[in-house]
């Protein structure tokens, strides 16, 4: 039985993590699930957003122990890099992500939740970096969480391993709202509109943008986004995306979920 579902609807495919038993533990077989579901979403052309939810009442509870034990034949190693490749898929990926988190995210889940390129949660949520609580650091899932934290709420949550709301979890930057579990359908099909107005490879490079500046220092920042601004600006999606701004009309890519 699979752990993963996927549905493409109206130019966005839906992930779902469907491992309720296990509350949708990073396991082997979700992970590769996981990334097996997003090659299929990355290649398929019809496909312009990609959104990551769950059923159930976790998002996601970070590693699945039971593997990750010694005694377990899998468990030395191997989740970890599976995870960080995740992540990077993810990051890497020119195809914009939405995190629609419907339930609690504990450790490696908040990774997941923080790694989407927009995250909604629903207000019940509650979020927590409990790996000191079993001996362990939140390691991997650092590299996707510290630059969007504050350092003193990050140093603050990974060293009390405690959990909170999701409230808190917008305020200190791992996602970018909460709101009541009735609200979250209209938010995330709100986000989903915005996006189907961005042309592909301009949201592409913003997605870029914003990974790639902060690691460069301003010099070549100014270099390398100068270069950017002349090849997009030479772009024919740009004349078009041009031509329809001073005609008054929507550009030749703009979409709406037909829901709507």
């Amino acid at each position: 039985m699979g752990v993963v579902e996927t549905e493409i609807v109206d130019s966005v495919m839906t992930i779902t993590l469907g491992d309720e038993v296990r509350r949708n533990a990073l396991s082997h077989q979700l992970l590769v699930e996981l990334m097996d579901a997003i090659g299929v979403g990355e290649s398929d052309r019809r496909v312009r957003v990609i959104v990551v939810t769950n059923r159930g009442t976790t998002f996601c509870a970070g590693a699945n122990l039971s593997e990750r034990s010694s005694k377990h034949p899998s468990g030395t190693g191997l989740r970890s890099v599976e995870l960080a490749d995740l992540f990077r898929r993810i990051r890497l990926s020119p195809k914009p992500f939405v995190g629609r988190v419907a339930g609690h995210c504990v450790a490696g889940g908040v990774g997941l939740a923080a790694v989407m390129d927009i995250s909604i949660a629903i207000d019940s949520a509650k979020f927590g970096f409990s790996e000191v609580r079993i001996g362990v650091a939140p390691a991997i899932i650092s590299v996707v969480c510290l630059p969007k934290m504050r350092l003193a709420d990050a140093q603050s949550a990974f060293l009390r391993g405690n959990r909170f709301s999701a409230e808190e979890a917008a305020r200190i930057g791992l996602i970018n709202r909460a709101v009541p579990p009735d609200e979250i359908d209209r938010e995330i099909d709100a986000v989903v509109n915005d996006l189907l107005a961005g042309e592909p490879h301009a949201l592409a490079a913003a997605k870029h943008l914003s990974f790639s500046v902060p690691t460069m220092s301003e010099e070549e920042a100014f270099a390398w986004t100068a270069q950017l601004s002349a090849e997009l600006f030479q772009s024919d999606e740009a004349r078009e995306g041009m031509a329809a701004f001073l005609e008054k009309r929507p550009a030749s890519w703009v979409e709406k979920l037909s829901r709507d």
